[in-house]
């Protein structure tokens, strides 16, 4: 899908911290800025394609000119009948592939956020990663696994020893860091604990000299408006794609993914 600015709140020149490599704006393939940048230390490759260890993230990296070497590589790299994850993909799938989810979202970034640090929140852990799971879980905000602590810094609230509400990084290209999971109990809704764990993480991103961005479900209007007064602003739509590979590959021709 075409996004709605392709420059971002920093700006950027061709070449500039903001691109990488076959694509217009580092957060046009921001797993693929991700895994090539800051988080290459993750990346399992083969050829063109990287993804994340299955249990860091389920993101795969395409790139933008995807051809059948890669979906071949993508193939060896998965195995037969394994199900990945495209963020923002915009090419083809071959028709043999099984789309298994296809989830419209957007793209925001900062665009005046105020930020600042949380006297409450605690920075959370390996020893914390079961309490956490169990709060996804139980509300859903996206996906995180048992390692997916290590792509960031992750902050709680906690109330009675319990923990009921965290946020925390995920994808960070270049320049840029993505704020994800944000979840809270939903006995504690309602008390702005989301925004003020927001504003934390969003602080310590600032603090490193880079920007916040984040993604959401276009669907989620409550949690888009929460962004929007924030201030973030939309730069795209986005979809999120899962396909499966077959469990046997032949010659097919492409279909599109969108």
């Amino acid at each position: 899908m075409n996004g709605t600015d392709a420059s971002g709140p920093t700006g950027s020149g061709a070449g500039g911290p903001n691109t990488v490599a076959g694509t217009a704006h580092v957060l046009d393939n921001p797993a693929l800025g991700a895994l090539t940048g800051p988080h290459a230390h993750f990346a399992e490759r083969q050829g063109r394609v990287l993804r994340y260890p299955a249990d860091v993230s389920p993101w795969l990296a395409l790139p933008e000119d995807t051809d059948a070497e890669d979906w071949a590589d993508v193939a060896a790299l998965a195995g037969p009948g394994a199900e990945i994850a495209l963020p923002g993909f915009r090419g083809e799938v071959p028709e043999s592939w099984e789309v298994t989810f296809r989830i419209d979202g957007v793209q925001l970034v900062d665009d005046g956020l105020a930020t600042a640090p949380e006297p409450e929140a605690v920075l959370l852990g390996p020893a914390d990663v079961p309490e956490m799971l169990d709060l996804v879980e139980r509300t859903r905000p996206g996906p995180f696994l048992p390692r997916t602590i290590e792509m960031g810094t992750y902050l709680g609230i906690r109330r009675d020893g319990a923990l009921i509400a965290m946020a925390g990084e995920r994808l960070h290209p270049p320049g840029w860091t993505e704020i994800s999971a944000v979840c809270t109990d939903p006995a504690f809704r309602g008390e702005g604990l989301a925004t003020r764990l927001i504003r934390a993480v969003a602080h310590g991103i600032r603090e490193r000299g880079e920007t916040p961005f984040l993604h959401t479900g276009a669907q989620n209007t409550t949690a888009i408006r929460l962004y929007e007064a924030l201030g973030f602003r939309l730069r795209r739509r986005i979809v999120f794609l899962g396909v499966r590979v077959p469990q046997t590959l032949g010659q097919s021709a492409a279909v599109p993914a969108l």
